[in-house]
C-alpha cells in the first residue's frame, strides 16, 4: 500500500460511546515520495553514524545505563511525573516523602528497560515480552490495580471521561487479534519495509490500539528502541526517543491524532524521522562529548593522585560513569575502604572539579558528577 493511500479505521458504535476501530497494518507500505525517502536516508545515516560510536566506546555499557535514565525520566516525564535524572540516580531516603511516588514509577520503568532489553538476548519482540515488561513497569506503583500484564479486558479512554474522551480506542474484544497483527507486522521478514518505517508505523499502531489499562504511553516508546536493538539497527540500545517527543508533546499527540482522524500518515513518518535523525545525532554528540571528558580526566586528573592511591581514583570513576550521584558510603563499598579514606577520596575529586556537592548539608551529602550529567540533561 502506498502511504498517500492509507486509510487509519472508522468509528465502531459500542453502548453510548464510538470507538476507534484501526486497520490492521501487516501489508506492504510503499513509500514513493522523494522528499520522505530523502528524510528517511538521513535518519538512517545518524542511525549507522551513532551505531558506530557505540561499538567503538569501551566500557559502553556504563554510558547505556544513563541513556536507560534518561529515557525513563523523559518518558515519565510526558505521563506528569517531575523526576530529573539526577533524582533517579538517588536512594528513596535522599527524596522528600512528596517526591517519592514519582521517583518509583522512573525506578520501575529502569527496571522495565534493562529486563526487556536482557529478555532479547532470550526472546523475540513479542506480545509476551511487552506484557511482562508491563508488569514490571506497574508493579507497586500507580496503575498497579489495572492489570499489569494482561491486555485490558474493558474499555479505557484518553480524557476526562468515557462521554467526553479525546479519544476512545477499540474495545477491548479486538485488543488481541490487533495486537497480534501488530506483532505479525514486526517480525514479516516477507514484506519489505524500511526498518524505521516498521516501527514507526507500528508504534503509532501501538499507541492507537492501547492495550493496557495504564502505562501504554511509555511502554510504547519503549517498543522503538527495543525493536531497533532487536533488529540490529543498534548493536547497543543508545537510542531513545522520549527526550525529541517530550520537547515536541504537543505536536507528538497531534500527529498521532491527525493520523486517526485524518489519515495523515505522511506527515507522522516526517515527524518520527526527522526525530530519529535530531536524536541519533545528538547522542552520537553526547558520545562525543563524553570521550573528551574521559581524556580529559585521565589527562588532568588522575595523574595528580599517588601510585598507592590510583586504583581508588580509576574504581571511583568508573562507577561514576554508571551511576554519577554518590555519597562518602557509596564511595566507601566502591573502592573497599573505610569512611575516612572514601571521605578524603571524594574531598581531591570535588577539589579537581569532577565532583560538586549538592545538598549543602554538612551530613548525608550527596556528590554529583555535574559536568558528564550535564551531557543527558541537554
Amino acid at each position: 500500500m502506498d502511504i498517500a493511500n492509507f486509510k487509519s479505521g472508522q468509528l465502531e458504535d459500542q453502548y453510548e460511546y464510538k470507538a476507534f476501530l484501526p486497520e490492521t497494518i501487516c501489508n506492504e507500505w510503499v513509500v514513493a515520495d522523494p522528499e520522505l525517502s530523502e528524510l528517511l536516508g538521513r535518519a538512517d545515516r545518524a542511525l549507522g553514524e551513532l551505531n558506530a560510536f557505540a561499538q567503538l566506546i569501551p566500557d559502553i555499557e556504563f554510558f547505556i545505563r544513563m541513556y536507560v535514565a534518561k529515557e525513563a525520566t523523559q518518558s515519565s516525564r510526558i505521563e506528569g511525573t517531575q523526576t530529573n535524572i539526577e533524582d533517579a540516580f538517588k536512594d528513596a531516603d535522599d527524596l522528600n516523602p512528596e517526591e517519592r511516588d514519582d521517583w518509583a514509577e522512573v525506578q520501575n520503568y529502569i527496571h522495565a528497560i534493562n529486563f526487556a532489553i536482557e529478555a532479547l538476548d532470550e526472546l523475540p519482540l513479542s506480545n509476551r515480552l511487552l506484557r511482562q515488561t508491563h508488569e514490571i513497569l506497574l508493579s507497586g506503583v500507580r496503575g498497579q490495580q489495572k492489570q499489569p500484564g494482561q491486555f485490558r479486558t474493558s474499555q479505557n479512554w484518553i480524557g476526562v471521561s468515557l462521554k467526553n474522551a479525546v479519544f476512545v480506542p477499540p474495545h477491548h474484544d479486538h485488543v488481541p487479534d490487533l495486537m497480534g497483527d501488530l506483532e505479525a507486522f514486526l517480525h514479516a521478514d516477507h514484506l519489505f519495509v524500511h526498518p524505521l518505517v516498521r516501527i514507526a508505523i507500528g508504534h503509532y499502531q501501538f499507541e492507537t490500539i492501547h492495550p493496557f489499562l495504564d502505562g501504554n504511553g511509555r511502554l510504547g516508546r519503549l517498543l522503538i528502541s527495543l525493536y531497533l536493538a532487536s533488529e540490529g539497527l543498534l548493536v547497543r540500545p543508545a537510542l531513545y526517543l522520549s527526550d525529541y517527543f517530550e520537547r515536541n508533546k504537543t505536536a507528538y499527540v497531534d500527529h498521532l491524532m491527525a493520523v486517526r482522524q485524518g489519515n495523515h500518515l505522511r506527515e507522522w513518518l516526517v515527524f518520527f524521522l526527522h526525530g530519529v535523525e535530531e536524536t541519533a545525532r545528538a547522542s552520537a554528540d553526547v558520545f562525543r562529548s563524553i570521550l573528551a571528558i574521559k581524556e580529559r580526566i585521565e589527562r588532568d586528573v588522575l595523574p595528580r593522585f599517588s601510585a598507592r592511591r590510583q586504583d581508588n581514583a580509576q574504581a571511583l570513576m568508573r562507577h561514576l560513569y554508571a551511576r554519577p550521584v554518590v555519597d562518602v558510603n557509596m564511595v566507601a563499598e566502591i573502592i573497599g575502604a573505610t569512611g575516612n579514606t572514601a571521605s578524603a577520596l571524594i574531598t581531591d575529586m570535588v577539589s579537581h572539579g569532577v565532583l560538586v556537592e549538592v545538598t549543602g548539608q554538612r551530613r548525608n551529602r550527596l556528590f554529583v558528577f555535574n559536568e558528564y550529567i550535564e551531557l543527558f540533561r541537554r
